[in-house]
C-alpha cells in the first residue's frame, strides 16, 4: 500500500521517511468526536526490522560513550520540550481533549521535562548502577546497559508517559539504551512532535541518531514479534490488560523482559471514625479525585470501602449529588467512552446499583455521565473478580460492609493494585487501622493515609507499581529515579578484572568523585586505598 500525501513519516535510523505501509489510521478529536485530518501509517514488519537493526547498532555505539554524554542529550531534549510547549499543548488538546491549562501546559509538560533532567542527573552520577565492591574477594558489580528498549505509551498521559518522552523513555535512555517508541493511536501527532525535538537534540549532542526511533502502529502479530525479537533488551508497556498480557506472553516465550502497567481500581478505605470527624472534607476530596481529568488516571479511586452506619449512607447521597451536579468531562477517545459504558454495564449485571449516571455515551463528543454505583460487601464477596472490573473514567463503586471484619474480608479478596488509601480518625482508630492496613498493604504498591491516590509524585521514593494485575512484576516502579532505571539494565559482576579494565564507577580512583558505592559493606563516595 502506498502512503498518501498526508500520511506522516516514521523515524528510523535518524531519517524521517515514508513507512512501509500496511494500512493507515487517523486520530479522533474527542471534543467533537470527528477524525483529524492527518493519516498515520500502520507499519509492516519491514519498518520494525530496520528499526531493530539500527537500534542494535546504536546500542553498541552508546556503550562506548561516557554517561555524561547521554545525560547531555536528556538535558538538551528537556530544554527543547520546554521551548516547544505551545505546539505540543495544541496537538495534545486536539487529540486527547485534556485541558490546555493547567493540565497540559502547567502540570504534565513541566513534569515531563523535569523527569528527563532527573534521569540525566542519575546518569551523570552513576548512582543508579549500584556499584558494589568486595575487595577481599576481588569482585565488583554494577548495573549496566541492557540493549534496545521498546516503549508502548498509554492514551492518558501523552507527555509524561509518552513513548518517546515519558518515564519509561527517560529511564531506558539514562541506562544507556536506545528506544524504539510505538506511539499510542490516540495521540500520534503529539508523539511525532516529541520525536522531532528528540532527533534535533541527538544531532546537537552527537549521540547515535538511532538512539530514538518512532513507529505509530503495527499489526498485533508484528507487535508480538517486536517485543520477542532477539535484538530487543526489554519492553515498557502501559495500557489495557488484554493487550498487555498478549505482549507479555510473546515476550515471556522468548525470555525477554517486559514491564507492564495494566489496571487498578485503587481501593480507598474510609473508617467510621474518619467520616464522623471530617465528613464534608472527605466527600469533597473523593468527588474531586474521581472527576479530575474525567477520571482518566491509572490511580483513580475506583473502589471505596465503608462500614455501614448513618454516615456511610449519607456519604453515598452527598457524593451522588456532587456527581450529578458536575458537568461530565471529555473522555480521551470513542474507545474509552465505549469501554467505560461496557464496564458500568458489567458491574450492574454482577449486582451493583447505579445511584447516579450510567446509560450510554453522549453523542457529539466523547463523554459519559458521572457515575456512582453501590454494592454490599456480601455481593462483592460472592463475585470478587467481577466487582473489580475496572471502569476507567469518571465512575466509582462504593462497597458497604456490615463490620470491620467483613470489610477486611473484602480487602483480602482484592487483586493487586497500584495504590491503597486508608482514611482514619485522628485518634481512637488504631485497632481498625492496623487490621485494615495488615490486609491492604500486601495488595498495593503504594499505601496512603488520609489522602486520595490521584497523581504520582516524581520522587526517588515513589513506587508506581504493584502486584498483578496492576503491573506484570511487583518489584519494579515505572516512576522514580533511580529505581525505574533498573528495569532496563543488566547486573554484571567483574571477577578478578584488572583495575585499568574496570568500568569507571568501579575503579579505585573514581573520576566522578560523587558516586555512592557499596565498598566492603559500607556506602562511601571516597576513593579506595
Amino acid at each position: 500500500m502506498t502512503a498518501t500525501a498526508t500520511t506522516r513519516p516514521v523515524l528510523i535510523n535518524g531519517t524521517w521517511r515514508d513507512a512501509d505501509v500496511a494500512s493507515t489510521f487517523q486520530a479522533t478529536d474527542p471534543n467533537s468526536n470527528t477524525k483529524l485530518e492527518a493519516e498515520f501509517p500502520v507499519s509492516s514488519w519491514k519498518d520494525c526490522d530496520e528499526a531493530l537493526d539500527a537500534a542494535a547498532d546504536a546500542a553498541r555505539q552508546l556503550r562506548k560513550l561516557p554517561a555524561a554524554k547521554i545525560a547531555e542529550f536528556l538535558e538538551r531534549y528537556a530544554d527543547r520540550i520546554d521551548d516547544a510547549k505551545d505546539a505540543l499543548v495544541e496537538a495534545a488538546f486536539s487529540e486527547t481533549g485534556l485541558g490546555k491549562s493547567p493540565r497540559l501546559a502547567d502540570v504534565e509538560l513541566p513534569r515531563t521535562s523535569n523527569q528527563l533532567r532527573a534521569a540525566a542527573a542519575a546518569c551523570r552520577t552513576g548512582n543508579w548502577c549500584m556499584p558494589t565492591i568486595d575487595t577481599k574477594a576481588g569482585i565488583r558489580s554494577m548495573y549496566e546497559q541492557l540493549g534496545p528498549v521498546c516503549v508502548f505509551g498509554p492514551n492518558n498521559f501523552p507527555f509524561a508517559f509518552g513513548s518517546v518522552s515519558g518515564g519509561d523513555f527517560a529511564a531506558a535512555i539514562a541506562a544507556g539504551n536506545p528506544v524504539i517508541g510505538k506511539a499510542n493511536s490516540s495521540h500520534p501527532e503529539t508523539t511525532r512532535l516529541f520525536a522531532e525535538q528528540a532527533i534535533e537534540a541527538l544531532k546537537e549532542t552527537g549521540l547515535p541518531l538511532a538512539t530514538v526511533q518512532l513507529i505509530y502502529r503495527t499489526s498485533h502479530a508484528d507487535g508480538e514479534k517486536l517485543v520477542s525479537d532477539h535484538r530487543v533488551g526489554a519492553t515498557g508497556y502501559t495500557g489495557s490488560r488484554g493487550a498487555g498480557l498478549t505482549l507479555k506472553a510473546a515476550a515471556d516465550k522468548a525470555g525477554k523482559p517486559i514491564y507492564l502497567e495494566l489496571s487498578s481500581v485503587n481501593p480507598v478505605v474510609i473508617t467510621p471514625g474518619a467520616l464522623a470527624e471530617r465528613f464534608d472534607d472527605i466527600v469533597g476530596e473523593f468527588a474531586t479525585s474521581v472527576l479530575m481529568g474525567t477520571g482518566q488516571f491509572c490511580t483513580n479511586p475506583g473502589l471505596v470501602l465503608l462500614v455501614k452506619d448513618a454516615n456511610s449512607e449519607k456519604f453515598v447521597s452527598e457524593v451522588a449529588e456532587k456527581f450529578s451536579s458536575s458537568a461530565a468531562g471529555t473522555l480521551l477517545s470513542p474507545a474509552v467512552a465505549k469501554s467505560l459504558s461496557s464496564s458500568v454495564t458489567k458491574l450492574t449485571e454482577f449486582g451493583a446499583k447505579v445511584v447516579t449516571g450510567g446509560g450510554e455515551p453522549e453523542s457529539g463528543r466523547c463523554a459519559y455521565s458521572n457515575t456512582l454505583l453501590t454494592a454490599s460487601a456480601q455481593d462483592f464477596l460472592s463475585n470478587p473478580e467481577g466487582f473489580q472490573t475496572e471502569a476507567f473514567g469518571n465512575a466509582s463503586l462504593i462497597v458497604t460492609a456490615d463490620s470491620v471484619k467483613q470489610l477486611c474480608e473484602v480487602i483480602a479478596n482484592l487483586e493487586g493494585n497500584l495504590t491503597g488509601c486508608i482514611y482514619s480518625a485522628a485518634s481512637g482508630d488504631e485497632d481498625t487501622y492496623d487490621s485494615v492496613a495488615f490486609e491492604l498493604t500486601p495488595k498495593v504498591g503504594r499505601i496512603l493515609n488520609d489522602k486520595m491516590p490521584t497523581g504520582v509524585a516524581v520522587s526517588a521514593a515513589m513506587n508506581h507499581g504493584g502486584p498483578y494485575p496492576a503491573t506484570g512484576h511487583p518489584g519494579f516502579t515505572a516512576v522514580g529515579v533511580p529505581g525505574s532505571l533498573l528495569r532496563f539494565a543488566k547486573l554484571t559482576s567483574f571477577d578478578n578484572v584488572r583495575a585499568s579494565r574496570l568500568p569507571v564507577v568501579l575503579q579505585d580512583k573514581n573520576p566522578t568523585g560523587e558516586t555512592w558505592r557499596l565498598v566492603d559493606g559500607t556506602w562511601t563516595t571516597s576513593d579506595l586505598g
